[in-house]
């Protein structure tokens, strides 16, 4: 039997520069603004060891208008 599962995004937040950091399923780092139609100004996020990535339930998918 094959499990298929669905590709999943993981959100965090940066404390270093307080924005909304989203892993895509390809494993794609972006900054997404907290605005409508926010995935289609992303931005991409370079991760360094500067920063500081908490995880975000994924409840706030639909806060921050993620298409998957």
């Amino acid at each position: 039997m094959t499990i298929l599962r669905k590709p999943t995004v993981s959100i965090y937040v940066d404390r270093s520069s307080q924005q909304w950091i989203v892993q895509d399923p390809e494993g794609t780092f972006w900054i997404v603004p907290v605005i409508e139609e926010a995935w289609e100004h992303r931005q991409p996020f370079d991760l360094t060891d500067d920063c500081d990535l908490e995880p975000v339930p994924r409840h706030y998918k639909s806060l921050l208008g993620l298409p998957f």
